[in-house]
């Protein structure tokens, strides 16, 4: 048997997203932020296409992401039409994206070619949980969040992808103001056969 790294398998047995409206400063600094990118961006990726991009939003930076969120809100409309025009809904995804200090969009720009797309989309979901993984062992919470934006055309145009784009989430990122409450995890029984074991 192999040596264990067993504060990497605690590392994994403890992750826990936290709330992103529960975050607070400190996010990571410049030195962290690399770190957790590096990791990030360390995934399987079949033919080395690298076909994800992250962008970052910190500082008030949030607010001009903030303002993209209300905008799509209001024309787009997701929870109805009589939502575009209250300004509580419309002020809570503009503030939505700028609680935690930090905010990475992890968008899926496709390469043609030989390469299935869904094995492309696996290398970006990928990306996205080391992120938060590296973010945890940097001591910082992380929540990966989708919601309507993830989907919605006008948000990934102004971010600057076309149609063939897909935004694979938001990960929030900062420093928790309270424990996370564990959630039920499904027993190994109920999610894995065993083969000649």
């Amino acid at each position: 048997m192999s040596s264990v790294n067993q504060p990497m398998i605690d590392l994994l047995l403890t992750r826990r997203s936290a709330l992103a409206a529960t975050m607070v400063e400190p996010g990571p600094g410049a030195a962290e932020l690399e770190l957790i990118l590096r990791a990030a961006t360390r995934v399987p990726d079949h033919g080395k296409l690298a076909p994800w991009r992250i962008q970052i939003f910190a500082g008030a930076e949030r607010a001009r992401l903030g303002d993209i969120l209300a905008g799509a809100f209001v024309s787009e409309a997701p929870q109805g039409a009589e939502a575009a025009t209250d300004d509580g809904k419309v002020d809570f995804w503009r503030q939505r994206v700028q609680i935690a200090p930090l905010v990475a969009v992890v968008t899926l720009t496709p390469v043609e070619g030989k390469v299935p797309h869904f094995e492309q989309l696996m290398s970006g979901g990928a990306v996205c949980q080391n992120m938060i993984i590296a973010a945890h062992a940097l001591g910082y919470a992380a929540q990966w969040l989708t919601e309507w934006p993830a989907y919605s055309p006008s948000v990934r145009k102004a971010l600057g992808y076309g149609e063939d784009d897909t935004l694979l989430g938001f990960i929030h990122i900062g420093s928790r103001s309270e424990a996370p409450q564990e959630r039920p995890r499904p027993t190994l029984q109920e999610v894995v056969t065993l083969h000649g074991i």
